[in-house]
């Protein structure tokens, strides 16, 4: 169950915690959020043709809300990501009783950006279920809302994620 309450605190926290993340992150940390970033971008963005490859094709050109929205679920997951690194190894933080939570809004929200970007008639699932013409006429007008909703888990998960080590920090040298 989502505490609500929570849940918006860390939102409207989200970018001063960012900021702060940002500012205070070790190089670990670091090279984890820029190398998650790159994968994210590279993988979604070959699968789904944004970055022009031999392997992948696509029937429908891109729009150019795609490469934004690519960019921003790219950073979101690098970040994220590198939220699950400690700073050092002498320092633990305690995770939430829901630690899985943020993860699984990130994850979520990776999928839903994915299918936003992505061709609406090469998606297999809106071709079975639509058709080519339904896939057109129906996928295709909802791709910019699953695109909101992506970027959107993207940053719920991160804000919860970093309003937990907030507000949960141990003392230099406890245990994990």
């Amino acid at each position: 169950m989502i505490d609500s309450s929570v849940t918006v605190r860390a939102l409207r926290e989200s970018p001063r915690l960012i900021a702060q993340a940002v500012r205070e992150a070790t190089l670990r940390q670091a090279a984890t959020a820029v190398v998650v970033a790159i994968a994210v971008a590279a993988v979604i963005g070959s699968v789904t043709v944004l970055i022009p490859n031999d392997v992948f094709g696509r029937e429908i050109a891109p729009v150019a809300w795609n490469y934004p929205v690519l960019a921003v679920t790219a950073v979101l997951s690098g970040l994220l990501a590198a939220t699950y690194v400690r700073p050092d190894r002498t320092t633990a933080t305690v995770e939430s009783s829901h630690a899985t939570r943020p993860g699984r809004f990130g994850s979520v929200g990776v999928v839903v950006s994915w299918f936003a970007v992505g061709c609406p008639v090469c998606n297999k699932f809106a071709l079975l279920a639509l058709g080519y013409n339904g896939a057109l006429s129906w996928f295709a007008p909802l791709q910019p809302l699953l695109a909101v909703v992506g970027v959107a888990l993207l940053w719920t998960g991160l804000a919860l994620r970093l309003a937990a080590q907030d507000r949960c920090p141990l003392p230099s040298g406890a245990a994990a």
